[in-house]
C-alpha cells in the first residue's frame, strides 16, 4: 500500500515553519487546536474570493493575532480599511473575544501550491478540460521560476461514472529530501458531477544548512496594505508605489 507524506508537516521544524504558533497547557491544548481549525475554516469560506492563501495565528498571554496571506488583499482591506475592520468585528464575536488582524500580500500567485490548486478547481468549474487547466497551470509556474511542479486531480473527470486520478509532471519534485523547499496545497472543485480533489506540489529549490523556506509574502503592515490597495483600485491599476 502506498503511504503518503504531508510535504509541509514532514519539513515543520526543519526549514518551515508552524501555522500556529503558541504555547498551552495540557488542559487548554484540545481547545486551542479545536479553535484554530474553527478560524480558518471562517476566514476561508468568507474570504474565498480573496484568493487565501494560508492563516497564521500567533497566541500571546492576552492577545490573539490573525494573519491573511491573500492574492488580493485589496478584497480583504476594502476601501479605507473598511473590509478588515467588519471582517475583525465579526471573527471577534464568533470567537468571543477581541482579536488582531493583518493582511499580507503573496508576492507571486504562481509559487504558491495552494492558490494554483484553486485557480485549477475554478476551471473545472467552468467545464474547462482537466487536462488543459492542468497543463496551463503547470506552464504558468514554470514560467514564474519553480523548478518543478506535479498536479493531480482525482474524481468523476470528464463526467465519467468510474472515479480515477490522473497527473502531470514537468521538473523534478523531491518529496523525500528534507532540504528540498517543496509548496503543497490541496483543495476541492464543486462540479456537476461531483466532487474533485486537486492537488499541487511546487519545487521551489534545494537550500542550504541554516536557510529556511521562501514565505512567497510582501508586506506585514496592514494600514500600509490598505493604503497602497486602495489606491491602486481608484487608479484601476498599479500604485504610484508599485512604479517606483
Amino acid at each position: 500500500m502506498g503511504q503518503k507524506t504531508h510535504p509541509t508537516g514532514f519539513r515543520v521544524g526543519i526549514i518551515k515553519p508552524w501555522l500556529s504558533t503558541w504555547y498551552a497547557k495540557v488542559k487548554d491544548y484540545a481547545g486551542f487546536v479545536a479553535e484554530d481549525a474553527k478560524i480558518r475554516k471562517f476566514i476561508k469560506k468568507k474570504l474565498y474570493a480573496a484568493g487565501v492563501s494560508r492563516i497564521l495565528i500567533d497566541r500571546k498571554s492576552q492577545s490573539t493575532t490573525i494573519t491573511v496571506v491573500t492574492a488580493k488583499p485589496g478584497i480583504v482591506v476594502g476601501r479605507g480599511g473598511q473590509g478588515i475592520d467588519d471582517l475583525k468585528k465579526e471573527v471577534s464575536k464568533y470567537l468571543g473575544r477581541n482579536i488582531l488582524i493583518n493582511v499580507v500580500e503573496v508576492a507571486r500567485i504562481d509559487l504558491d501550491a495552494q492558490l494554483v490548486g484553486e485557480a485549477i478547481a475554478q476551471q473545472l468549474e467552468k467545464r474547462i478540460a482537466f487536462r488543459r487547466a492542468m497543463k496551463q497551470a503547470m506552464q504558468r509556474t514554470m514560467r514564474a521560476g519553480a523548478q518543478g511542479i506535479k498536479v493531480m486531480v482525482s474524481g468523476r473527470l470528464g463526467g465519467a461514472e468510474i472515479a480515477r486520478s490522473e497527473w502531470a509532471k514537468e521538473g523534478r519534485i523531491p518529496l523525500q529530501t528534507l532540504r528540498a523547499d517543496v509548496d503543497y496545497g490541496f483543495t476541492e472543485a464543486d462540479t456537476i458531477m461531483g466532487k474533485i480533489g486537486v492537488k499541487v506540489w511546487i519545487f521551489k529549490g534545494d537550500l542550504m544548512p541554516g536557510e529556511k523556506a521562501d514565505q512567497n509574502i510582501k508586506s506585514k503592515n496592514t494600514k500600509d496594505s490598505a493604503e497602497k490597495f486602495n489606491k491602486r483600485s481608484r487608479r484601476g491599476g498599479k500604485s504610484a508605489e508599485d512604479n517606483k
